[in-house]
């Protein structure tokens, strides 16, 4: 099974990646839907974040089925309905059926970010699961760098509508790939430490929260880099698309550098910790230069939308190493969720504060999160304080932070 693994890993990253391009995506879409729709910016961004309202609902249900019954039916019942659910929303019209079938086609994509990080762990030894989880979460950039390239042409060309028959078409062929090759991992025998609930110590509710902390620049980034470059730069969107998915694909490889790092090092949580200072810096440089109006506010912008996704792979590895195998699909899907979380709330509340404050003080504002992420970062957890039984002694000297 050593090449199986591996095909195993990239249609996993394929799944994940065709989920991204509506879930993450739509905001390349934000001109078109404000213009066909007659919304202003903060209504336009509610309607294209409704696919991770339905996310949000399911992570973790769709965790608990992995954890039962394996991640390879999972993921081909959720990729078969997002894509179903795409294609009638295609067909719906009404804001509020149109919204409520992008939320119900969430609720299927769920079903790959809860399962193939699952599998991918099941594949892939402790020393190179860093690689292979910065692998898989090359999806999301690839995913969105496809779809900053693919919607805006397709939606200025054929509409809002037509333009999700393209993430629609790619999820049912995903749906077919993972039929085809995944095979769900072996699993080890259940001991009483690694069923046990891992949430009985602080360590991973430190470690989902800091994943939600630190998605707040990635969403922000992903969501109004466009139509800032449309805005106060005056790029054509398209033109802009085009760029903004070149520095997605050096976000991926972001990812996996991050990811062989994290093996190198032994350690997922201090490259987190790094990677949430290098954040906060690009932040404030773009705000800046937007004051400004310096060329810096372009290159703080490029420079957040790489380092800002660079993190992801390191909060779910971590995730499922520090929950175990019983437990590793609903962490996952725990973990997901508050990322998610802030997927839904950040565009709406960065619409209007862009609306009512301006560009560099919303960046300002999107800073402090990954400040406050730096320091929540439990860098020094390891598997003991998470597995240890209520009222075990914890070791001499020992803090956790």
């Amino acid at each position: 099974m050593g090449v199986r693994r591996w095909l195993i890993l990239a249609v996993g990253v394929t799944a994940q990646a065709m989920t991204c391009t509506f879930l993450y995506g739509l905001g390349f879409l934000l001109p078109v839907v404000q213009r066909s729709e007659g919304l202003d910016l903060g209504q336009a961004a509610t309607l294209v974040a409704t696919p991770v309202v339905g996310v949000l609902a399911t992570l973790i249900a769709w965790g608990a089925l992995a954890d039962r019954f394996g991640e390879r039916v999972v993921m081909v019942t959720g990729m078969t309905a997002a894509g179903g659910l795409l294609v009638a929303a295609s067909f719906v019209h009404g804001l509020v059926p149109l919204g409520a079938a992008l939320a119900l086609a969430g609720m299927g994509a769920a079903s790959v970010n809860a399962a193939s990080g699952r599998v991918v762990m099941g594949w892939f030894a402790v020393h190179e699961r860093g690689l292979a989880m910065g692998l898989r979460q090359t999806a999301q950039p690839l995913g969105v760098g496809l779809a900053a390239v693919a919607l805006p042409p397709l939606g200025a060309h054929f509409g809002f509508r037509a333009a999700l028959l393209l993430p629609a078409g790619l999820c049912l062929l995903s749906a077919v790939l993972v039929l085809l090759v995944v095979v769900d991992p072996a699993r080890p025998e259940r001991t009483v430490a690694e069923t046990s609930s891992p949430y009985r110590t602080p360590v991973l509710w430190r470690v989902h929260a800091v994943g939600a902390l630190l998605c707040v620049p990635q969403m922000v980034g992903s969501t109004y880099a466009l139509t800032y470059l449309d805005d106060q730069r005056g790029w054509d969107p398209v033109v802009a698309g085009q760029v903004i998915a070149v520095v997605q694909v050096f976000g991926a490889l972001g990812r996996i550098g991050v990811g062989v790092w994290s093996d190198r090092v032994g350690s997922r949580l201090r490259p987190m910790r790094t990677i949430a200072v290098l954040v906060l810096g690009s932040l404030v440089a773009w705000a800046v230069g937007d004051l400004l109006h310096s060329w810096v506010a372009v290159a703080a912008m490029v420079a957040t939308l790489i380092v800002s996704v660079a993190d992801n792979g390191l909060g779910f590895t971590a995730t499922a190493e520090l929950a175990g195998p019983f437990w590793a699909g609903r962490a996952l899907g725990a973990h997901n969720t508050g990322q998610n979380i802030v997927a839904m709330v950040v565009p709406p509340v960065f619409g209007w504060l862009i609306s009512s404050t301006g560009y560099w003080t919303a960046f300002l504002v999107c800073a402090v999160t990954p400040l406050v992420g730096a320091v929540m970062t439990p860098v020094r957890a390891t598997v003991d304080d998470v597995r240890r039984p209520r009222g075990a002694d914890r070791e001499p000297g020992r803090t956790g932070a």
